[in-house]
């Protein structure tokens, strides 16, 4: 058999990256209204820069909830609290351009409304889900290594040991496969935002000796490049450096390049969108396969039309890891209509902040990982 090789490069962001800064205050502000109403209709999108925040999108609900107030928690809890900057908790404008839900679209989303009387899909589109045996979170090496680094770099900010940390960082991680297992890691590139007087060599060897070894283990080796902060200073981050928009970094919260990705954004979005509903799904499904033995590999795909309770299509593709009949079989026993996913996944509950930062698949806990 032919020894084939290629390497596959996944990034990821930290939390206080300005693109992520926008998905969890949306994140925020639909677990709020959701547990004051979880029938609630949220499409939230944010946009920050500078010391502007500006939150708009589409909500109906029984609920109350104070949009600045939980964007200023939101920023807080993230850790923009640094004198002279100018994006700050208790300091940012927040607007507000939120109106209720068009009764067009939730016609077709609320049961026996619209043409179709069940529950329909709050919009059109295609959602892949994924799942690997190449690592116990059955999910691709490179993303998994990649959202250590910029969740170790928030936990060593956090702990107080580097105090010239801040919020906003980007990794990368590249590895090498072989006949589609990974045998190595090639390359980390790491760049965190820092504090203004901290030199370039002391935070290369915080990565290159502590943070890199520790949070990649056995990946890790003196054969690795590491690249940290290769423009020489990032001291200027977070949405005073760059703007950040809701939903700018769907290959960070899905699987690194490693799978297709139908397009759709999950932050800021209710579980009758299925957007981020048949994404979770699809996830849940493709790891029954992989957990069942009947492949190694599987991306399942699911389409819907907007007001439609039944999908248009559905596919799985197992790469030649296992039994594509077998998996074709189990998924002709799935039910991918949007209510039967939000009672299957228990969706109406205030969850969403816990999957906005890091990947919102290979975390433990959540449903569709169970």
């Amino acid at each position: 058999m032919q020894n084939l090789r290629h390497t596959l490069t996944s990034e990821s962001v930290s939390e206080g990256h300005p693109d992520k800064v926008c998905d969890y205050i949306a994140d925020s502000i639909l677990d709020a209204y959701l547990a004051g109403d979880s029938r609630s209709r949220v499409a939230c999108e944010v946009m920050c820069k500078d010391d502007k925040v500006v939150i708009a999108g589409e909500i109906s609900s029984k609920a109350t909830v104070n949009h600045e107030a939980v964007a200023r928690q939101a920023i807080r809890e993230i850790g923009y609290l640094y004198d002279g900057d100018a994006f700050h908790a208790d300091r940012v404008q927040v607007f507000n351009y939120v109106s209720k839900q068009s009764d067009n679209i939730s016609q077709g989303v609320d049961e026996g409304r619209g043409l179709d009387k069940e529950q329909g899909a709050g919009d059109q589109g295609m959602m892949f889900g994924y799942a690997t045996a190449e690592t116990p979170e059955m999910m691709p090496l490179p993303i998994l290594l990649a959202h250590r680094l910029t969740r170790g770099l928030a936990d060593d900010r956090r702990g107080g040991k580097y105090p010239w940390l801040r919020p906003d960082a980007k990794s990368q991680v590249s590895v090498e496969y072989e006949n589609g297992t990974p045998v190595g890691v090639t390359c980390v590139l790491v760049s965190t935002q820092h504090a203004a007087e901290t030199r370039h060599p002391e935070i290369y060897d915080y990565v290159a000796t502590y943070l890199a070894p520790r949070v990649l283990g056995e990946w890790f080796t003196p054969k690795v490049q590491v690249l940290v902060n290769p423009t020489g200073c990032f001291a200027i981050g977070g949405p005073s450096a760059d703007c950040g928009v809701t939903g700018r970094k769907i290959i960070v919260d899905t699987y690194g390049g490693a799978a297709h990705h139908g397009g759709g954004a999950f932050s800021g979005k209710d579980p009758s969108k299925v957007d981020r509903s048949g994404a979770y799904f699809g996830r849940y499904v493709a790891r029954q396969i992989v957990k069942a033995g009947i492949a190694r590999r599987a991306e399942v795909q699911v389409a819907y039309a907007i007001g439609q309770a039944q999908p248009v299509s559905t596919k799985v593709d197992t790469y030649g890891t296992g039994d594509e009949r077998a998996a074709r079989r189990f998924l002709d026993t799935v039910d991918f209509r949007p209510a039967a996913i939000i009672e299957q996944l228990n969706l109406l509950q205030p969850i969403y902040r816990s999957t906005t930062n890091y990947g919102h698949f290979g975390k433990a806990g959540l449903p569709w990982e169970a």
